[in-house]
């Protein structure tokens, strides 16, 4: 995996980056897979336990510097007591393990580090730019083994990544994305230290995504609509 990452970056970094003239779009539409990670009373490791993960995404662009980005994603996350120093006084016979399935929708405000486009409507235009996200989400766990047999919560998606664009309508990205849970229930268990909790994200559970994602740009700007020499 590290080594497809390595020449995917590769790639887009020696790629041009300097925009021609062309059409500027507001919607992307498409899809992203990549991997989930769990982050929590079972796990400490941001590397352990990977789970193959999928999306389905829109992007609506208000400026080649800023957009808004919708998601619904699919994955799995695991883990299990035995991979933590941590004791646990109920899993000290049976260790506790678990692989739940995960459901997230959420939306992001993003902010191009360079202005993203291929058109005139902005001097500079970049085929290529870093970016940074923030978002609110809700998580929905079916769980196999636990307490309870599903879990809901809202997240705090926080993220980064970089995108190309590889032609006028097509984009391609790779981002990474740690969401930051309201629940600590999201592994089937609550509170194992039987120690009580409180505060939004005190002892609350998480989980990270990296997904490399490909898009189709569509709805086209109106060039009359702006002034060309911005």
């Amino acid at each position: 995996m590290k080594r497809i990452l390595f020449y995917i970056l590769l790639f887009i970094a020696s790629a041009p980056v300097q925009a021609q003239d062309g059409e500027e779009y507001k919607m992307e539409l498409g899809a992203g897979a990549g991997l989930m990670g769990y982050l929590g009373d079972f796990n400490g490791s941001l590397t352990k336990d990977l789970q193959p993960m999928g999306t389905l995404l829109a992007r609506y662009a208000f400026s080649p510097y800023m957009g808004l980005k919708f998601n619904v994603s699919y994955g799995k996350m695991q883990g299990k007591s035995s991979d933590v120093k941590t004791y646990y006084p109920k899993f000290s016979t049976k260790p506790y393990e678990f692989s739940n399935a995960l459901v997230d929708v959420g939306v992001a405000y993003e902010y191009n580090f360079w202005p993203y486009g291929t058109g005139r409507e902005y001097r500079g235009a970049q085929r290529l730019t870093p970016f940074v996200s923030v978002g609110l989400g809700a998580t929905y766990v079916q769980i196999k083994d636990g307490d309870r047999k599903s879990a809901f919560s809202a997240n705090l998606p926080i993220g980064l990544g970089i995108k190309y664009k590889m032609g006028e309508r097509t984009n391609i990205g790779l981002e990474w994305t740690m969401h930051f849970c309201l629940s600590d229930e999201l592994d089937g268990q609550k509170d194992p230290y039987d120690i009580k909790s409180s505060g939004a994200f005190k002892n609350t559970d998480c989980y990270s995504t990296l997904q490399l994602t490909f898009t189709y740009s569509f709805m086209a700007k109106c060039r009359t609509c702006h002034n060309e020499d911005e």
